[in-house]
């Protein structure tokens, strides 16, 4: 077997966790299981499925065996999350992977030192100190800045690094690092003094998004067909999210729960952070196990169901209050997820359909 899909499976495993967290936390009649999934619902989505999937990619990218403890120390710490609940093994495993993530990205950088990659090994310091601070007694509403630097160190590094091959100016690598810098500055004020750090936060993290808007070739890609069009919606989508949640901590500063902290986190985690999943996943996925995944415009619908429902989530849910409304929007959420999920399927079948049988398909 491909040592690569059982730790795939284990990524998957963290977001059907993840998500079925997510429904009880919405008080939605599910069947509540012994352990309570809610109280692991953002680091299993995080850490255990995004955090996963790019360590598992990076580590191909490297193409060393070692490198996959990255991923396999993130899916033990997703079992062991499921097993044990929020203990001290599971956080302990998830800062393990985050370690050997950051050797993976000192290998890299011998390889080719660049900005780009420079960004992406911030990520995973920030994953880092995500997990430090919560073996240190933080609450996962606390570390929320850290995982978001995370996430968008990660993957702005990797916009960067097409930047650069298509509209490179020199002065937009300098900027790029300036704001991803004001943004770590950002997350320390956070964890120090959340009064006004998350302000200064908010500020950077709208820096990175305007740089994104700017330099991005998805400005340019939107205009074409098929895959490329795909991407390009789903990363212009997203960096519009990013830049509601910058807004939100920028303008109205720290919260730790309630219909702002719903907003806010979610805007991240599932306007920008799901969408660029569900957006290079046909990319991704075909290098990571090495089987092809066929584009097809019916991924399209889940990607829609994604930015629909969130944005009835925040607007009718968290801004007036309609309890019923962000609580079924949500389920919304969790089924565009699921959806995405079975239209990847569909188009990995037809794929391996003969040639004949896919164009009567067609």
């Amino acid at each position: 077997m491909n040592p690569r899909v059982p730790l795939l499976a284990a990524g998957g495993g963290a977001l059907l966790a993840g998500l079925y967290g997510g429904l009880l936390l919405l008080g939605t009649p599910v069947p509540a299981p012994a352990l309570p999934l809610e109280a692991v619902h953002g680091p299993l989505m995080v850490l255990g499925f995004a955090g996963t999937l790019i360590a598992l990619e990076r580590a191909v990218a490297l193409g060393a065996r070692w490198a996959l403890l990255a991923p396999a120390c993130s899916g033990l710490g997703v079992l062991t999350l499921l097993v044990t609940g929020p203990g001290l093994a599971g956080k302990v495993l998830l800062m393990a992977a985050s370690v050997v993530l950051l050797g993976v990205y000192r290998a890299l950088w011998r390889r080719q030192p660049e900005a780009a990659l420079l960004a992406q090994a911030a990520g995973a310091f920030a994953w880092y100190a995500a997990t430090l601070l919560w073996l240190a007694g933080f609450t996962v509403a606390e570390i929320v800045p850290w995982l978001t630097v995370f996430v968008v160190a990660t993957i702005a590094g990797e916009r960067l690094e097409l930047a650069r091959v298509a509209i490179f100016e020199r002065h937009a690598e300098r900027w790029f690092l300036a704001a991803l810098a004001a943004l770590f500055a950002g997350a320390a004020a956070v964890t120090v003094r959340p009064a006004d750090g998350t302000q200064l936060f908010g500020a950077a993290l709208l820096g990175v998004v305007a740089w994104l808007l700017v330099y991005d070739v998805a400005r340019r890609t939107v205009r074409a067909t098929g895959l490329p069009r795909f991407i390009a919606v789903g990363l212009l989508a997203g960096y519009a999210w990013l830049g509601v949640a910058g807004v939100l901590w920028a303008g109205a500063g720290a919260t730790g729960g309630g219909a702002r902290y719903d907003a806010t986190v979610h805007a991240v985690f599932l306007g920008f952070v799901m969408s660029m999943i569900f957006v290079h996943a046909p990319v991704i996925l075909p290098a990571v196990l090495r089987v092809p995944l066929t584009f097809h415009p019916l991924l399209y619908a889940p990607l829609a169901l994604l930015h629909a429902s969130l944005l009835v989530r925040v607007i009718l849910g968290d801004a007036f209050g309609a309890a019923a409304v962000w609580r079924w929007s949500g389920v919304a959420n969790v089924a565009a997820v699921l959806g995405f999920a079975a239209c990847a399927a569909l188009s990995r079948r037809a794929h391996r359909r003969p040639p004949v049988a896919r164009a009567a398909l067609s």
